[in-house]
């Protein structure tokens, strides 16, 4: 029987928990800061009515670029109570990238952490709406960027000593009305905004709680970044759903990871992208086992590590599928054994999931991969559409249900896998492939730090894909080629063993860990690229 969402609004559950624990400690950070149940409560309160002051009204938008700190976890509430929409922005943005989100979005109000200033001054063209911008941890610049001159600046102690706005101004939202935009990464166009009412971020937090079994007694440690849904939805609201304690860092460090986890006495966390392997390649200590976390949620997992890891500190893995515009629709259990690319199963009473072929929708078979595609059982519980980008969401929706554009497919139980996303799979010599399975081979050899496959087009190939691997060694350490692919050869099908190879540096990656691969692919065949043809290197067919 599915719970009653009538509640589901992220006001209500402050609400609720302040008067339910009162001074109990909710959430602390790194530089110190402590917020109680209460004083979240009180203190978002008083900081509504400031942005009241300011003339923030419901269905503004208040854009927020902060760090993993106190004031954004106040500032977001505060936003919320007066119906005003919260846009956290990724805070490794900067110029052209934050250029579309500011034009998008035209908030009325910017709360910008003061270190990251700069990000702005290749921001073009101002904002009628913008009223005011506040510097949080920092002073305000003496020369501000042109987007965000000609509008009063202050700092967030300036801001906190406003007068408050006279009258009632705070409202209580109704699950279906938009708390939060967040954009998602732009890969082939502009960034989109997904519209999130207050009950599918709410089931965010839900779905995280009842899955890790969490009580009171927890403590989430949070290394994620807040303006993401992984630490901010799922850690952040589980946590104040159940009433637990969070403890939460700036940034991620695998080598200060376990004297954290150790410190706050964290039970459970969440890890996303590079981090588990991070982890994992740190040196072995005595202390491995000696901390309370019990289990940690990951996507995602390589058959290399996966067991050993968890052997080795004495947690449970957990994996999941999802993404901002579609909620967590599926979570493993104790008893789905660890295995690459497993989501788990359906949470059926939420969530309708099928896998079709991507250009037709035509549902496809047990066990065959297709496009994931999803839609909602529970209304507001899912994403409202892109914003601004109307043409965007009717082509995501198309046919009545959200489409992923994720492969996956579904195994003998009901258990979904995610296998890769559908534009990097490859498509060579008639064979999908994954490139995420050659990552995880390649990542295993010695000497490679990580890797990341794309298909490259070259003349001559008919259309379909080269494989292309990215390497970074260990310490820019060459690695020999014609040896890497003998060790492929072993241990992947024929025809995915890489044609093309190139050493880097690094990998450039989004603020969440995930490898930034359309650069990649546009790079091509380079001048740094080996080409296994140059010395004529073959692989002999299986007999």
């Amino acid at each position: 029987m599915v719970e009653d969402y009538s509640s589901w609004t992220l006001v209500g559950l402050v609400q609720r928990q302040a008067e339910a624990h009162g001074a109990r400690e909710f959430m602390s950070f790194e530089h110190g800061t402590t917020l109680t149940f209460s004083s979240l409560h009180r203190d978002s309160d008083d900081l509504a009515r400031k942005l009241g002051g300011l003339g923030v009204t419901p269905g503004d938008l208040v854009m927020v670029m902060l760090k993993n700190r106190i004031e954004f976890i106040l500032v977001m509430w505060a936003i919320m109570k007066l119906g005003a929409i919260f846009v956290p922005i990724n805070t490794e943005l900067k110029g052209a990238f934050l250029q579309h989100q500011m034009r998008n979005a035209e908030p009325r109000v910017v709360f910008l952490d003061a270190v990251l200033g700069d990000a702005f001054d290749a921001v073009i063209g101002g904002n009628e709406n913008l009223v005011a911008t506040i510097y949080v941890a920092g002073d305000v610049p003496d020369r501000r960027p042109d987007v965000l001159s000609g509008v009063p600046a202050m700092t967030f102690e300036e801001f906190s000593g406003l007068a408050a706005h006279q009258g009632d101004v705070l409202v209580t939202p109704k699950p279906q009305d938009i708390a939060c935009i967040m954009y998602t990464s732009g890969t082939t166009g502009p960034s989109k905004g997904v519209l999130m009412p207050h009950a599918h971020c709410y089931l965010f937090g839900h779905g995280m709680a009842r899955t890790m079994a969490m009580t009171q007694l927890d403590c989430q440690y949070i290394c994620m970044p807040l303006f993401h849904v992984m630490g901010l939805m799922l850690q952040v609201f589980s946590s104040l759903i159940t009433g637990s304690r969070v403890y939460c860092i700036e940034r991620f460090s695998p080598s200060r990871w376990l004297d954290d986890v150790r410190a706050c006495k964290a039970t459970v966390s969440n890890a996303l992208g590079v981090i588990p392997e991070f982890l994992f390649n740190t040196p072995e200590s005595e202390f491995d086992r000696d901390h309370r976390l019990r289990t940690v949620l990951a996507v995602p997992i390589a058959a290399e590590w996966g067991v050993a890891m968890e052997n080795r500190f004495g947690f449970k893995f957990i994996q999941a599928y999802g993404m901002t515009e579609i909620n967590i629709p599926c979570y493993t259990n104790a008893d789905d054994p660890l295995l690459p690319g497993m989501a788990g199963r359906i949470l059926d009473e939420y969530f309708d999931v099928r896998i079709v072929d991507a250009q037709t929708d035509a549902p496809l078979p047990q066990g065959e991969i297709g496009e994931i595609i999803v839609r909602p059982k529970i209304p507001f519980c899912f994403n409202q559409g892109y914003y601004r980008m109307p043409e965007r969401t009717v082509e995501t929706w198309r046919n009545l249900w959200f489409h992923t554009s994720d492969a996956g497919y579904f195994d003998e139980e009901g258990r979904l896998y995610y296998a890769d996303r559908i534009k990097d799979r490859i498509r060579r010599r008639g064979e999908n492939i994954s490139s995420f399975e050659i990552e995880q081979v390649l990542n295993n050899y010695p000497g490679i730090q990580e890797s990341a496959v794309v298909g490259i087009r070259i003349e001559g190939a008919g259309g379909e894909d080269e494989v292309k691997a990215y390497i970074v060694t260990e310490g820019g350490a060459s690695i020999d080629n014609v040896a890497l692919l003998d060790y492929c050869v072993e241990q992947i099908p024929r025809f995915a063993v890489p044609r093309f190879i190139e050493a880097v540096q690094a990998l450039a990656k989004t603020a969440t860990n995930k490898i930034q691969k359309e650069p990649l692919r546009q790079a091509g065949v380079t001048p740094g690229t080996w080409d296994r043809e140059s010395v004529g290197y073959k692989i002999a067919r299986r007999v």
